[in-house]
């Protein structure tokens, strides 16, 4: 029994899970409608873009929780279009009466707006398959997708950047919610996207049952051992046939990235997306390949 009774108990908890999670899952500040104009005339969301004979998948890009379409992907997209991919990105799982801050409903839910937008993607471009690279929420949301409704059949590579696979203690903070009688159902209700990232969860506990993969698609995990907001950051990784799990410091050492940086900034991060998409032209990651 606690020795202290918190007077906002629901509060306490629920306020500190939702702050650490703006904090890492965020990845810029709120969109705005000059960005979004930005992205097509950066050659990204173009749906007259033909994949090429070197790259004949698209790629569609998937936010993280609190992220969009454009903030996440204001450098990531950019580069990979650069390099000759045809790039797209969707928003998913947004509440009613909150604007720019996405990946807040049912993880379910949000797999089915990504099964649509694949289509999408694939009608517009005439591929029959596509590569997906996702942040946070948007590395690990894909699997459900590809487990449950039949995505495997529509994607090549699924690239999971700091993905809470296997859920998040939030460095234990998550422990506290047994606590406060009715937290747990209180973010359920108000933020169920958040829910269902906490290790042990009801949907982590189906997604992850008979297995992390499914036959057919690639995965590609990529984690920093400084990620304050996906831990431990070991549970990022997965098991099974056909997966490529990287630390980004066992790439290069003077890396410090954290969660939020992955997904921004980080070149180590990006050339080992670069490779995941496109392993037949790998080129070894070192502190020193990124440069330029």
């Amino acid at each position: 029994m606690l020795p202290w009774k918190p007077r906002h108990p629901r509060k306490r908890v629920i306020r500190p899970l939702a702050a650490v999670l703006l904090a890492a899952s965020v990845t810029a500040l709120p969109a705005t409608a000059a960005h979004a104009q930005s992205a097509p005339s950066s050659g990204w969301n173009d749906y007259s873009c033909k994949p090429s004979a070197a790259h004949p998948r698209p790629v569609v890009l998937v936010h993280g929780t609190f992220g969009n379409s454009v903030d996440n992907w204001l450098a990531l997209a950019p580069y990979l279009v650069q390099r000759g991919y045809c790039v797209f990105s969707l928003d998913y799982g947004q509440l009613p009466g909150v604007p720019l801050f996405n990946g807040l409903g049912p993880i379910e839910k949000s797999a089915g707006q990504l099964d649509g937008f694949v289509d999408k993607v694939l009608a517009a471009t005439g591929a029959p398959k596509a590569d997906l690279v996702g942040h946070s929420q948007g590395g690990m949301m894909p699997r459900w997708y590809l487990k449950f409704l039949g995505g495997a059949d529509k994607v090549n590579t699924l690239v999971g950047i700091a993905p809470d696979n296997h859920g998040t203690t939030l460095d234990g903070l998550t422990a506290l919610l047994p606590y406060f009688p009715g937290a747990g159902d209180l973010l359920k209700a108000t933020t169920p996207g958040l829910a269902d990232q906490i290790a042990g969860s009801p949907f982590l506990t189906k997604l992850n049952e008979g297995g992390d993969t499914v036959p057919g698609v690639h995965y590609t995990v990529i984690s920093s051992k400084f990620d304050e907001v996906v831990t431990p950051y070991r549970s990022q990784f997965l098991n099974g046939p056909d997966v490529n799990n990287v630390l980004i410091q066992d790439k290069c050492v003077l890396d410090l990235s954290e969660h939020v940086a992955m997904g921004l900034v980080d070149r180590i991060t990006y050339h080992e997306v670069g490779n995941a998409l496109d392993p037949a032209h790998a080129t070894p990651t070192t502190c020193a390949s990124v440069i330029g």
